[in-house]
């Protein structure tokens, strides 16, 4: 192999025509991939004695993305908010939790290191701006179906005059 064939397969551009290889991108992560990475999220957990503080709020995280992840074709292909879910479940979540659980447990939830914030209390914040990022993705994914039930109960009332009361009054008794 001569220097230039080196060099040009160094750089990604030997693929014996002389051209330049094409990059393919990877696929994006599948429900299965995400529910993984949320197991692992889970594992971590487990093996760093988290503070149940801690465990509570990926708790709720979680829940909130196995809710949605069934509807995650209503956000639309290429959605910011379909994006957002997978990278927290994938990335933000474990790299967070992953931080904290690295530092001595003791260290991390006694001393400051923003501020007056420890370990523990940065922590938190950013467990609570995920909990309500993922509160607001649900809330996206679900609003299609509760537009179409306002319409249609407008289309109801439009076709046949006014919205229920609860039933025809069935008072017992005399007439």
């Amino acid at each position: 192999m001569g220097l230039g064939s080196w060099f040009r397969k160094i750089r990604g551009k030997d693929n014996n025509d002389g051209g330049a290889a094409e990059y393919v991108a990877p696929p994006p992560p599948t429900d299965k991939d995400i529910l993984a990475a949320l197991n692992r999220v889970n594992a971590m957990l487990r093996e760093g004695n988290a503070p149940p503080v801690v465990i509570s709020r990926v708790v709720r995280i979680a829940r909130t993305i196995h809710q949605t992840l069934p509807r995650l074709n209503d956000l639309g292909p290429g959605s910011q908010d379909g994006y957002s879910l997978m990278a927290t479940a994938t990335d933000y979540l474990p790299e967070a939790v992953g931080g904290y659980l690295r530092l001595p447990r003791e260290w991390a939830d006694t001393r400051p290191i923003d501020g007056n914030k420890t370990s523990l209390m940065v922590l938190i914040e950013q467990l609570e701006l995920l909990g309500v990022t993922m509160d607001k993705i649900f809330d996206a994914a679900n609003r299609a179906d509760a537009q179409a039930l306002i319409a249609h109960g407008r289309f109801l009332e439009a076709k046949f005059g006014h919205s229920s009361t609860g039933g025809p009054d069935l008072t017992l008794g005399t007439p």
